[in-house]
């Protein structure tokens, strides 16, 4: 039975939703019913590559513990933010994004406020982790002296867990920091297709960009790559393109929001006297069967491209708008990868819907944040492709909408003002014509 509250509340949107529509105003039609478009492996893997796929989705969604017993099935804490890396990568399917509880994917709570008491964990849930609310990392923008700070802060500790007996590690005091207005959110970033991402050479991603340099300059749009300090090369991957390959993000996220040490991170995070159960690392390349982060790899690398809906006149209709205003000339239609030891997986032309390089979005999405070259307004162009069935939007899952999300695109300083308004200068039925084309995705 609904809650009555919850029924009128439902009853209000559905109507909203029907008369915008008699009314011709443009709205976003909402997740893409039907099955997942998007979770398998690769088509033209051949049968070990497919088992090191499988291998890779059970290991995303296995429950973590504190103790590493055997090695490799634990390590969680001393602070965490889940205990599965599948809990928060979940909606479409296993390697997506946020879930949430209204989706068939999680019928439950927010996983992290399960996670947040699991074993008997003592924890507080702070105001901004909500029972229908999207799966968030937090992240402080200054120290208490006012230098930078940008890391991420655990919701959670393993104080109180009966497999954490003697850990008092106390949570940060998140009410302090919201009061402060230090702090700033995330939201999981979509993992399917990745190995064509991350087999995609500098040289294709330079010339994609170099290609529309007259068009973004008449649009006002910039464009530059995060690189990397060691080496100099494209880094792709992580909200501002933070990370240099799959290992390093599977690594860090491994470490910093579970607390797992492994080998590409070996130093337990929140550490304080009573609160370290193993030897570290607690995930690696050495113990039987590989490391968890090898297994992730394998999915991630292994994973196909989330499939689009078949298109209709209406939905080319949408994508000729959407060239037309100019947002494709950061969410790039098309690239392709470079020689790839996967079977099938060279030279394969795909649509992520992104150039992957960092864009200012000005005064309304900036966090404060710089990582790498990315300074505090600039992102990475968010791959389009599964936005069909996603359910939060933008880097901290702050709206639903998508058409919401479009128009919070615009604000001083952001290089997107002139697609803007060039996307409310349309017809309304020009707009929901590009808002189905997006979730035709």
């Amino acid at each position: 039975m609904i809650h009555s509250k919850k029924a009128a509340t439902l009853a209000t949107v559905l109507a909203g939703i029907a008369i915008a529509a008699s009314q011709g105003a443009p709205h976003d039609p909402g997740p893409r019913p039907g099955p997942s478009g998007a979770g398998g492996y690769y088509p033209t893997l051949d049968a070990t590559e497919q088992a090191a796929f499988a291998n890779g989705i059970v290991q995303l969604n296995q429950v973590e513990g504190v103790a590493n017993v055997p090695q490799g099935s634990g390590g969680l804490g001393p602070g965490y933010n889940s205990n599965s890396c599948g809990s928060c990568h979940a909606q479409p399917a296993t390697l997506g994004t946020s879930p949430s509880p209204s989706s068939p994917q999680v019928p439950q709570p927010n996983p992290q406020i399960v996670a947040a008491s699991a074993s008997g964990a003592t924890n507080e849930i702070p105001s901004f982790i909500t029972p229908d609310g999207p799966v968030r990392e937090v992240r402080f923008i200054t120290n208490s002296d006012g230098t930078p700070d940008g890391g991420v802060h655990n919701l959670f500790s393993i104080a109180g867990r009966s497999d954490a007996v003697g850990c008092n590690l106390p949570q940060p005091n998140f009410a302090a920091q919201l009061n402060a207005n230090n702090v700033i959110f995330r939201i999981p970033t979509p993992l399917f297709g990745l190995g064509l991402v991350e087999n995609t050479a500098d040289y294709v991603l330079q010339a994609n960009l170099a290609a529309s340099a007259t068009q973004r300059a008449q649009a006002g749009i910039g464009g530059r790559f995060n690189t990397s300090a060691n080496d100099g090369t494209i880094m792709k991957f992580g909200w501002k393109a933070q990370n240099k390959s799959l290992m390093v993000f599977a690594g860090e996220a491994y470490n910093v929001e579970m607390g797992i040490t492994n080998d590409v991170m070996s130093n337990e995070r929140n550490l304080v006297k009573g609160c370290q159960f193993n030897p570290t690392p607690e995930d690696t390349h050495e113990q039987d069967g590989g490391s968890d982060v090898d297994a992730f790899v394998d999915a991630m690398r292994l994973s196909a491209p989330p499939t689009p809906a078949r298109q209709t006149s209406h939905t080319e209709s949408g994508q000729d708008l959407f060239e037309k205003v100019g947002c494709a000339l950061c969410h790039s239609e098309t690239l392709t990868s470079s020689n790839s030891y996967n079977t099938g997986m060279s030279h394969v032309k795909y649509r992520p819907f992104s150039d992957f390089a960092l864009h200012h979005m000005g005064t309304n999405l900036a966090d404060g944040v710089s990582q790498g070259v990315a300074g505090p307004d600039e992102f990475r162009t968010a791959p389009l492709w599964g936005v069909g069935q996603r359910l939060f939007f933008l880097h901290d899952g702050r709206t639903q909408d998508l058409l919401n999300a479009i128009q919070q695109h615009s604000s001083q300083g952001s290089e997107a003002n002139v697609v803007i308004r060039r996307f409310q200068g349309l017809s309304p039925e020009q707009q929901q014509a590009m808002l189905d084309f997006l979730r035709s995705l």
